[in-house]
């Protein structure tokens, strides 16, 4: 059996913050404010795969009013929800991610993103896909406050019911 889950995250550029994306450090004057590191693209995976096994939301899973989360890597965040995936009898048969944001360019971080996605999800490189968008100049992300991310995953169950 196959799911479909689809996720979304968006976070506003914070000063004196790192810019993690897919797990991959990226040079900016700017980073993302959020309790965790605000890693937007793994969030927004993590809200796929939730979705796609029926268990809530980031959130849910990782209030941000409660402390243990204060500056987690969500790498690490994204392995829990990995074993919760596995624990349901799931694994991972593709991710794809895009990102809108006027900067940073993210153009030479989409491979290492794409490996390091690959590696924390299970998978092959060939069965995640990075894109980057810019919004055109529009709204929130387009003047720059900061940015978003949307991922869809599959899951599939060797269990036919």
């Amino acid at each position: 059996m196959n799911r479909i889950g689809f996720g979304y995250d968006s976070h506003r550029f914070a000063a004196g913050r790192a810019m993690v994306l897919g797990g991959v450090r990226i040079p900016h004057a700017v980073g993302l404010a959020g309790h965790s590191d605000a890693d937007a693209v793994i969030h927004a995976i993590i809200d796929a795969l939730l979705g796609a096994i029926g268990t809530g939301d980031i959130g849910q899973m990782f209030s941000d009013s409660d402390p243990q989360w204060k500056d987690a890597d969500s790498t690490k965040l994204l392995a829990k929800v990995m074993e919760l995936v596995r624990d349901k009898g799931y694994s991972v048969g593709n991710c794809d991610v895009t990102v809108i944001a006027e900067l940073p360019k993210l153009g030479p971080y989409k491979e290492p993103m794409r490996h390091k996605l690959a590696q924390l999800l299970g998978v092959g490189t060939d069965a995640v896909s990075v894109k980057a968008k810019t919004n055109e100049g529009m709204g929130w992300v387009g003047r720059g406050e900061g940015l978003a991310a949307m991922a869809a995953v599959m899951v599939a169950s060797s269990d036919p019911f």
